[in-house]
């Protein structure tokens, strides 16, 4: 089936869900592309994590025009599956318009936040140092999966290393964040697109396939961040999906302050200055 096939599909079934829910028809901005657009740099745990947090990557990337990079941290513990999953990563990337970097020809293994290795935070400041990312995507310290834990870790202290000024947008999945201060809805086709690329993860979906309930994760972030962002008492959006990060600054490498509690609606073009203020 063709990703175009793949993207109408998804768009049908999103469709219905969204009307389940009750939100009314999405609205969405024009693309307003910024004059410098900035770089944006996932460190993924696993192939697939750009999937799953990837909202708003994507969105800078359609609507500002941002560069975006996924850093496969590892390539899973399967030493077997290692290539297999490093062709259906960049597949996943390409349907989603993002570039594809990897830590060493095999990715890291063994990252765990009880066993940190200098030469793993080292290989991470290094790639932050070339690179220069305004935004960094990193699991939150309490994402309960080993690699998870371990790659906020490495992100953290490669980031001292570099001493790099940047905004880090902590991401969940394993668990949820005690304080999320940025929602980041995915209209219909974005959110379409994040599912079609993640079925191109087909040796994970074949075991399980989580790709079916990412829209339910999706809606509950917004049920979750209509109180969390907004404020206790008050009602979510009035959309179907979306993503929760906490957004902080950090500058020579060191956490400086946390950005305000916003909510990024798809009827808004999101550009580097709406993002990035503090």
């Amino acid at each position: 089936m063709s990703l175009e096939a793949d993207l109408a599909r998804w768009r049908e079934h999103l469709t219905h869900f969204a009307a389940l829910l009750g939100n009314p028809p999405d609205r969405h901005a024009a693309p307003a592309p910024d004059a410098s657009p900035g770089h944006c740099l996932i460190f993924a745990p696993h192939p697939d994590d750009e999937c799953i947090v990837g909202a708003l990557p994507l969105r800078l990337h359609q609507e500002a025009g941002w560069r975006v990079s996924n850093v496969a941290v590892t390539l899973g513990s399967n030493t077997e599956r290692r290539e297999a999953r490093w062709a259906e990563l960049q597949d996943a990337c390409a349907v989603l318009g993002f570039g594809c970097l990897r830590v060493g020809e095999q990715g890291l293994s063994d990252v765990r936040a009880d066993a940190m290795q200098p030469e793993q935070v080292q290989a991470l400041a290094a790639i932050l140092t070339e690179h220069r990312p305004a935004l960094v995507l990193a699991p939150h310290a309490l994402d309960d999966n080993p690699s998870h834990r371990g790659v906020y870790r490495l992100v953290v202290e490669a980031l001292a290393a570099a001493r790099l000024d940047t905004v880090v947008a902590f991401t969940e999945f394993w668990s949820t964040q005690a304080a999320p201060n940025a929602l980041v809805q995915t209209g219909i086709a974005d959110t379409a697109r994040l599912i079609a690329a993640l079925e191109r993860h087909t040796g994970e979906i074949e075991r399980n396939p989580y790709h079916l309930r990412l829209p339910a994760f999706l809606a509950d972030a917004v049920r979750r961040g209509g109180e969390l962002v907004l404020g206790a008492g008050q009602a979510p959006p009035d959309f179907a999906f979306a993503t929760l990060y906490r957004l902080v600054a950090y500058r020579a490498g060191q956490p400086v302050a946390e950005l305000p509690r916003r909510v990024f609606a798809a009827d808004q073009a999101l550009s580097t200055a709406a993002l990035l203020k503090s």
